[in-house]
Formats: structure tokens, sequence, C-alpha cells
């Protein structure tokens, strides 16, 4: 006999495993974006930096929560250590440079992904939960 149960934990371990991979292969990319040397054509959009900046830090909450379930501010700690780390180095880099707002975008990716996933709750998640009439 086939227990329900058990097999939605499996279901659920085996996509937060994925997750985990998607989590952890973002990370590796923002780090060899963020730590490389820049090849920056004019494209025209100012402040495309903190653009990425902020759209990095969406993802990597996004995935983080995907993956990890964590409380809010554990998540928020983490990725502004994480944050941190890549000014330090950016820092010590010849061809980079250390930028508060830089660490201000990331900050700000993190909020907008809390934002979101508030409204995602609040109001999608919650409108599938009520019926429609079938009139």
């Amino acid at each position: 006999m086939i227990d329900a149960n058990n097999s939605n934990d499996d279901d659920v371990i085996k996509t937060q495993a994925v997750f985990k991979w998607a989590l952890a292969l973002t990370l590796i990319l923002v780090s060899y974006l963020v730590f490389s040397k820049p090849n920056y054509y004019p494209s025209g959009i100012p402040n495309l930096d903190k653009i990425g900046h902020m759209g990095s830090f969406f993802m990597l909450s996004y995935l983080t929560h995907l993956a990890f379930k964590p409380k809010w501010y554990i998540l928020a700690i983490i990725l502004a250590g994480y944050a941190v780390f890549i000014e330090i180095v950016q820092s010590q880099l010849s061809y980079r440079s250390a930028s508060f707002a830089d660490f201000v975008a990331d900050m700000l990716g993190i909020l907008l992904f809390y934002i979101c996933h508030w409204l995602y709750l609040r109001y999608f998640k919650a409108a599938k939960l009520v019926d429609s009439d079938p009139e």
C-alpha cells in the first residue's frame, strides 16, 4: 500500500533539492559576475549596475526561500552578509570598487522579493482559495 502523505513529502524534498542546486548555480554565476573584470558596453540604461544588483538579490532571495524556507530575518541576514562580502572583495580588486549604493540595491532586491511574496500570499493565493460562483 502506498502512503499518499509519504509520496507528497518525497516530492517536496525532490523539489527543494532542485531549488538548492539552482541556488548554488545562481550563487556561482552572481559571484563570477561581481568578481570578474567588467566588460561594460554603453547600454543607454541609467543605473543598469544597480538594477543588476537588485535583480540578482531578488533571485537569490526567491531561490533561498524555495530551497530552505528560512525565516525572513535569517534570509535577510545571510544575504546581507553575502552582499557585504561582495563589496569587501571588490574593494580589494584593482579593476573593481566597493559601493554602498550596490549594497543598498542588494537590500532593495531582498525587500522587493518579500513585497512580491506578501502580495502573492495576500491576493493571488487567497483568491484561489475562494470558490467562484459557477453561474
